[in-house]
C-alpha cells in the first residue's frame, strides 16, 4: 500500500515474556537462612558445652530435675561456679561469677545435724523437767523428808536442774566444823541418788561455806578446805546409795565464794551443798574447757548457767585438818 507515493511499513511491537523460577520459585532463600540459623545456634551449643565444666553441667541438669532444692541450697546450678560465661549467682557484680554456695548433700547434712541437736537439747530439758517432778513426788511422799522440803531447793536454768541443801540455824547437815554428814542429810542423799541414778546426765557437786572464818586463817584448814571435804562427804554418801562413781563431773569447793545470802555472809543458810544435774550441752562446754586448761580438771567453777566462773580450786580429798576455831 502506498500514500502519495510513499510505502508505509507495519510497526511491529515485540513483548518480552518473563520466565519464572521453576516449580519452588524463591521458597529456597527462606528454607536456606533456616538452615544457616539452625547451624548457627548448634555451632553455638557445641561452644557452650565445650567451655563449660562437667560440675556445671550437673548443676544445669539438677536444677531442671528439682529447680526448688537448687533456688534453696544453692549449688552449681544456681549460677554459682566460675565459668566464661560472666555474671550469675546471687551477687552480680561479680565479673567471672559468684563463688558455689557449697555442697546440696553438705549443707543437707549440716540441716540433718543441726535438727538432730536441737531434738537432742528438747528431749534433754524434757527429761531434766521429769527428774524434778519424781524428785519432788519422793520427797513429799517420804514422811522423813517432807519436814526436810524447805532446806531443799530446786530450779531449772540453762544448764540443768540446780538443786541446793541449804542449813538452818536449828538442823544443820554437817557436824559443826567438820564433814560429818547428819542423819537426815544422808536421808535426802540417798533420795536423791536414787533419782539420779536413773537418767544418764552426768552431776556437779559443790560445797558452800559462810563468811565466818575458820581455824588460823588463810594459811591453815581454812573454809576452802572445809566445803571441798563437804562436798567430797556428799560424793561419797551418793555413791553408796547407787549413783556410779562415773556420773560425777566434778566436786569442787567454792567456800564463801558464792553465798546465796550476800547481804548477810554469815547467814546459815549460806552453808550448802549444791547439785547441779548437767545437760549434755553443759556438759560438752564444761569438757571443752578441762580440754582447754587441763590444770582445771582437779579443780572447779561455780555452775555456768547460776554465776559466773571462778578460777579452779585444788581439790581438798585426803587434807589433815589443823586445830582451830571450827565453822558450822
Amino acid at each position: 500500500m502506498a500514500t502519495n507515493g510513499k510505502s508505509l511499513q507495519p510497526i511491529i511491537v515485540k513483548r518480552v515474556k518473563k520466565g519464572g523460577h521453576g516449580a519452588h520459585g524463591g521458597a529456597w532463600k527462606i528454607a536456606y537462612a533456616d538452615f544457616v540459623t539452625a547451624m548457627m545456634a548448634f555451632f553455638l551449643l557445641m561452644w557452650l558445652l565445650g567451655s563449660t565444666t562437667e560440675g556445671d553441667r550437673k548443676g544445669i541438669a539438677e536444677y531442671f530435675n528439682q529447680p526448688l532444692k537448687v533456688m534453696l541450697f544453692g549449688g552449681p546450678g544456681s549460677g554459682g561456679a566460675t565459668s566464661i560465661l560472666q555474671g550469675g549467682g546471687d551477687d552480680l557484680t561479680k565479673s567471672v561469677g559468684e563463688v558455689a554456695s557449697g555442697d546440696i548433700e553438705q549443707k543437707v547434712r549440716e540441716i540433718g545435724a543441726q535438727l538432730a541437736r536441737a531434738e537432742m537439747i528438747r528431749q534433754d530439758k524434757l527429761r531434766i523437767a521429769t527428774l524434778r517432778d519424781k524428785l519432788e513426788g519422793i520427797l513429799k511422799a517420804n514422811p522423813q523428808l517432807a519436814d526436810l522440803q524447805n532446806q531443799i531447793r530446786m530450779e531449772m536454768v540453762q544448764d540443768g536442774l540446780y538443786i541446793q541443801i541449804v542449813d538452818e540455824q536449828n538442823r544443820p547437815m554437817f557436824d559443826a566444823g567438820s564433814a560429818l554428814l547428819r542423819p537426815h542429810m544422808r536421808e535426802i542423799l540417798r533420795a536423791i541418788a536414787q533419782v539420779l541414778r536413773e537418767v544418764d546426765n552426768r552431776v556437779e557437786l559443790a560445797g558452800h561455806t559462810d563468811a565466818s572464818p575458820y581455824g588460823s586463817g588463810e594459811r591453815a584448814y581454812s573454809n576452802w578446805e572445809l566445803s571441798a571435804d563437804r562436798a567430797n562427804a556428799t560424793r561419797r554418801e551418793l555413791v553408796a546409795a547407787g549413783l556410779p562413781e562415773g556420773k560425777l563431773a566434778r566436786v569442787v569447793g567454792m567456800a564463801d565464794k558464792r553465798l546465796l545470802l550476800p547481804d548477810s555472809p554469815n547467814d546459815p543458810r549460806n552453808r550448802r551443798i549444791s547439785i547441779l544435774v548437767l545437760t549434755r550441752e553443759a556438759e560438752e562446754r564444761m569438757l571443752q574447757s578441762l580440754e582447754a586448761d587441763p590444770q582445771a580438771a582437779g579443780g572447779g567453777a561455780a555452775p555456768p548457767a547460776v554465776s559466773p566462773a571462778v578460777p579452779a580450786l585444788p581439790s581438798a580429798e585426803g587434807l589433815a585438818r589443823p586445830g582451830g576455831r571450827p565453822n558450822p
